[in-house]
């Protein structure tokens, strides 16, 4: 027998692999290490001969899909090689069950040596017995090693992303990694300015599509091509053309990403075990979202608006430019559905109506509440006007005031709710208090005790927390951190409407209800319900409590709108 162990001459492939994700060390597991210990134990091997060096750099041990070790298989199964040399068994792989497979199973059946030289293991020369004990038992540790490794990588890019840092291979479209501080995002002006136009279009009426034939006919590159023109080593596997296209697909995922705003979302996604590196989604309720990671590139009203639009049943106009102006804003009044343009050809002319979808769609479930669409815009348009000064007013009259007089009404206000607030948790304590006397002198049994007990502290609990967001609160007063100016610059910034356009529709309205027309009134009623009622109306009250005792001035017509306008559509309005 060992004369024919001398004999016999084996083609081998060597095989290197090297991974971060299974916590090998670079210094003594690096490629360069393994290749050269396993080049000079070969050299006094003349059974030996080298057929190539195979090499996995940042594969896991844990998954065999690497791409040199599925050629050092094709070299085995082709019959070019005959003998595989590796460092150790955890270069080969981490996976107990897959590597005991190889060893025990394939490469017996196929006449392949295996050699694991820090493991003192060559199969041509090993006890058997032996090894059915030593093996699996090495195996074992090193997949167990790899599940800890993994374990601990999971807990840890867990607590950054709680933290707002980012930890995802490359930086979301218009943004890059700090230098100081890769975990942290800093904007990519060049590509930022890309976002904000995207934004801006889609706010104003044009769809995805034609924002994307905008882009790819100013040539400005995709969102890959970019981090490729940029040096980031980002690969795709649906890339086909040398130079690809925005499609609609891409400004979508533009427009719904958060990100533009600073909040960090992160986590949507994960692996089931260290073993399985398919991607599963979460449960929405596990991801992490962490407001203000990082300098926003488009404002939160925006990208609000935009969501409420992508939300939308919008449609556009014959050439596909522009999205109506009222498309998805315009409902039914009595069926809630939305109503749909409809186009009625009399003569040479063309009529435009918006009409109920249920009835277009069945007749039968609700009536046609057929309104001209010509004159429904322009009735939509003296509205929005008509709140605009009614904000502009408003706006005027407290900048008239001083803020320190806005603060001091506003803080007296907030005083009294906290006192009574501390007022309640006192009464709750007493309550709990008194719980126990009734339980001792046997008024209540222990089940009564304990379920009265439950819910007294649940209150107490609450009660509790609100009062801390009130304190919060009069912290930010106190030091003069209040304002009421945003909403009302959103609707400032339009100032008079010669026209009406998607943005300022967007910007403004939350939906317009049309109501059928009833018997003896010459045109259908229709309804704005305008965005930022809540703010409108606080701040009313604030004035008129300030009117009671600093402000002195008039609100005049103010006072008799709250958020929303109704009106009458026609000539006469």
């Amino acid at each position: 027998m060992n004369a024919n162990l001398n004999t016999e001459v084996y083609d081998a492939d060597v095989y290197l692999r090297l991974s971060k994700e299974d916590g090998d060390k670079e210094e003594s597991d690096s490629i360069t290490n393994q290749r050269e210990l396993i080049l000079e134990f070969l050299k006094s091997k003349e059974d030996i001969r080298i057929h190539a060096v195979r090499v996995d750099d940042g594969y896991s041990g844990v998954n065999f899909e690497r791409p040199a070790f599925r050629q050092m298989l094709e070299d085995i199964k082709t019959g070019k090689v005959n003998c595989v040399v590796t460092k150790d068994l955890s270069r080969f792989g981490r996976n107990h069950i897959e590597v005991g497979k190889y060893i025990e199973k394939i490469f017996p059946y196929l006449g392949v040596r295996f050699i694991a030289i820090n493991d003192n293991y060559d199969s041509l020369t090993n006890d058997a017995q032996t090894n059915n004990i030593i093996i699996p038992f090495k195996n074992l540790i090193n997949d167990a090693y790899c599940r800890d490794i993994s374990i601990k990588i999971r807990s840890n890019l867990e607590v950054k992303r709680k933290k707002g840092d980012f930890v995802g291979p490359f930086a979301p479209y218009g943004y890059q990694k700090s230098e100081e501080d890769k975990n942290k995002l800093e904007i990519d002006e060049e590509a930022a300015e890309v976002v904000r136009s995207i934004f801006q279009m889609y706010l104003q009426g044009s769809n995805a599509y034609k924002i994307a034939e905008k882009l790819n006919k100013k040539n400005i590159l995709t969102p890959m091509d970019y981090k490729k023109e940029n040096g980031s080593a980002f690969y795709t596997g649906f890339k086909k053309n040398l130079k690809s296209q925005w499609t609609h697909m891409h400004v979508l995922r533009i427009l719904g990403n958060p990100v533009y705003t600073g909040t960090l979302v992160q986590g949507k996604e994960t692996t089931p075990n260290y073993k399985v590196k398919k991607k599963v989604k979460r449960d929405q309720s596990k991801w992490s979202q962490v407001e203000n990671a990082h300098e926003a590139i488009i404002p939160t009203v925006d990208f609000q608006n935009a969501q409420e639009q992508l939300q939308m049943d919008t449609r556009t106009g014959t050439e596909k430019e522009k999205v109506y102006y009222l498309s998805g804003v315009v409902k039914c009044g009595d069926c809630g559905a939305n109503m749909v343009r409809k186009t009625v050809p009399s003569g040479k002319r063309k009529f435009i109506y918006y009409v109920c979808g249920n009835h277009k769609g069945n007749k039968n479930i609700c009536s046609s509440h057929s309104i001209n669409a010509e004159a429904l815009e322009e009735s939509v348009r003296k509205l929005l006007n008509h709140q605009i000064k009614n904000v502009t007013d408003l706006g005027r009259i407290l900048d008239k005031l001083e803020d320190a007089q806005i603060r001091k009404g506003e803080l007296g206000k907030r005083n009294r709710q906290i006192t009574k607030k501390k007022e309640e948790v006192e009464k709750y304590n007493h309550l709990r208090l008194d719980l126990y006397e009734d339980y001792k002198d046997e008024l209540i049994t222990k089940e009564e005790y304990l379920e009265l007990k439950e819910i007294y502290e649940k209150r107490i609990q609450t009660a509790e927390q609100m009062l801390e967001a009130m304190e919060v609160e009069m912290a930010f007063l106190a030091e003069g951190e209040w304002s009421t100016c945003d909403w009302i610059n959103e609707f400032k910034k339009y100032g008079y409407l010669e026209s009406l356009s998607r943005e300022v529709v967007v910007s403004l309205i939350g939906q317009i209800l049309v109501y059928e027309k009833k018997e003896g009134e010459r045109y259908p009623r229709i309804e704005i319900h305008f965005k930022y009622a809540d703010e409108f109306q606080a701040s009313l009250s604030l004035l008129e409590e300030l009117q009671g005792e600093t402000f002195t001035g008039d609100t005049g017509s103010l006072s008799a709108n709250h958020g929303e306008k109704e009106g009458t559509y026609g000539k006469d309005k």
